[in-house]
């Protein structure tokens, strides 16, 4: 299971990018590439999918190129736990270039397969209660290799003149001890976010979580642009680069105005948001990011430091490598243990 999880892991460091480099529609879109308006983008979902009346989510790439959009409520995946319906508009035609559901992908498949075990709720618990396992094996491991006082030197050595079993045992305590602090961070992290029914209550006793504010609009004259909407939330956050915009879910819902602002750890998902009244332009609430309680601020560098997101190009390379420590770990070990069987078990 820890090689599973670690390998799947690895697979879904750069799923986005790895997800556009097989698609040719989206391969097609040059990066750089930004819509003439978000408001343009807004009127192409609107007329392309006009039986979709619900929010929309649309994701704003730094790098440009097709824009990534999100539908969460499609009648077609109703019945699942989690299976929203994604499309990419190209900025420039304004028109859908790709569509399809949550699961139905390769690598939203592979993601639900390592969130889940395909299984839903259940999934996510036993994947949970398996990263606290994992933990105790990592403790384990560490206990067992501790050396005395007067035995680092040859506890941290590899030892290259000797027998093929002592080699892979160098092999396999090396990979552990150079991979153990990421690979704890990476594997408290994922057992956090499998238990968010656990993990936040405990966290909520300590500190005071954010809930998101239950708004209504009135639904009064001609709403304005988007765009409009957008330059007064970064009026309110000057430093925020845009990220997401949600649309209304209905007549009487606000917009939500999602900014990323240096300092907190995803640029993909960041905290701090705006709800604006879509008629008005009138603000209704805020987040800052950068103001989060201390229960609020362990949660935003959950999925951040999991997927290495939090330091960038390095930390997502680093989350990578870590991924694969389990299976170099697991293979060093089987073959140890095969070494030591007698000649005629070893077939």
């Amino acid at each position: 299971m820890f090689a599973f999880a670690g390998l799947t892991g690895s697979a879904l460091v750069f799923y986005p990018e790895i997800d556009a480099a097989f698609s040719p529609a989206l391969r097609a879109v040059p990066d750089g590439t930004r819509p003439p308006s978000w408001q343009a983008v807004v009127d192409t979902l609107h007329r392309e999918h006009p039986s979709r009346t619900g929010a929309w989510r649309i994701e704003i790439a730094p790098s440009g190129g097709a824009i990534p959009v999100r539908y969460y409520t499609p009648k077609e995946t109703a019945g699942r736990a989690f299976a929203p319906m994604l499309l990419w508009i190209d900025p420039v035609r304004l028109t859908t270039i790709r569509t399809g559901f949550w699961g139905d992908t390769v690598v939203t498949w592979i993601y639900d397969l390592h969130y889940r075990l395909l299984l839903g709720e259940p999934g996510g618990i036993a994947m949970g209660i398996a990263g606290i396992a994992m933990l105790v094996l990592i403790a384990s491991g560490l206990w067992a290799w501790w050396p005395r006082p007067d035995g680092w030197w040859r506890a941290l050595r590899f030892k290259r003149p000797a027998a093929t079993i002592r080699r892979l045992y160098d092999l396999h305590k090396l990979t552990g001890l150079i991979g153990l602090i990421p690979l704890l961070a990476i594997t408290a992290t994922g057992a956090l976010l499998d238990l968010p029914d656990q993990t936040r209550p405990l966290i909520a006793r300590a500190s005071p979580l954010f809930h998101v504010p239950a708004l209504t609009v009135e639904p009064v004259g001609r709403a304005p642009p988007v765009d409009r909407l957008i330059a007064v939330a970064q009026r309110r956050f000057p430093d925020g680069a845009l990220a997401w915009i949600e649309t209304p879910a209905t007549t009487t819902a606000p917009i939500r105005i999602n900014l990323a602002r240096p300092g907190e750890p995803s640029r993909r998902f960041p905290r701090t948001n705006v709800w604006l009244d879509p008629y008005t332009g009138r603000i209704l609430a805020v987040r800052d990011g950068l103001a989060d309680t201390s229960g609020d601020t362990v949660l935003s560098w959950l999925h951040p430091l999991h997927g290495g997101e939090a330091f960038g190009l390095v930390g997502r390379w680093l989350a990578f490598v870590t991924g694969l420590v389990p299976s170099a770990m697991l293979v060093t070990g089987l073959l140890r243990w095969r070494r030591r069987l007698p000649p005629r078990h070893r077939s």
